[in-house]
């Protein structure tokens, strides 16, 4: 399962043999040699570019320095958390990992949904990844897709509506 970024990460990793199925929760579904910027950049951006802050840091063996990204936090309730809890919402805007800048260039080098069974939840009030994004990649893939009416936090706002699906997506696997 992966959500958001982690989208593009099981479009890789998938291609394990141990791997069975890929489910994508408001996440990139990427194709051979395409980068997550790619993919984005062909769609109108969502409000997270605007909410976006990058931060240098230095990289050893490099002269050139690496980037965090992280949202702002006080940004990243109305973008990334729309409909969570309020103070949840703030909780997670201090405690955000930062993605490494270079993830967005990255073209993924495999595509697994092509050769794996795959389900996308679409999050259509996602401000975070333009839900017209999820729905290409879902429908490129040929998978199988629902879409909820939430925000790019699906799981935390429709816990039931995602183990559904990834329910369904391991006893299809397990078939």
């Amino acid at each position: 399962m992966g959500h958001s970024y982690g989208g593009a990460v099981i479009t890789v990793a998938g291609a394990e043999d141990n791997v069975k199925a890929l489910v994508y929760l408001a996440g990139y579904a990427l194709t051979e040699g395409e980068s997550l910027g790619e993919l984005q950049g062909g769609f109108p951006a969502s409000e997270l570019a605007s909410a976006l802050v990058y931060t240098p840091f230095p990289v050893e063996g490099s002269d050139e320095a690496g980037t965090d990204v992280t949202v702002a936090a006080d940004k990243f309730p109305a973008v990334f958390a729309a409909d969570v809890e309020p103070d949840l919402a703030k909780v997670l805007a201090v405690s955000q990992r930062p993605l490494a800048g270079a993830a967005f260039a990255e073209p993924a080098p495999v595509a697994a949904w092509r050769t794996k069974p795959s389900w996308g939840l679409v999050s259509s009030s996602d401000r975070t990844i333009n839900p017209d994004v999820e729905r290409y990649g879902y429908a490129r893939a040929g998978m199988t897709t629902v879409e909820v009416d939430s925000s790019h936090l699906v799981m935390l706002t429709h816990p039931k509506k995602v183990a559904d699906l990834i329910r369904e997506a391991v006893r299809a696997a397990a078939a």
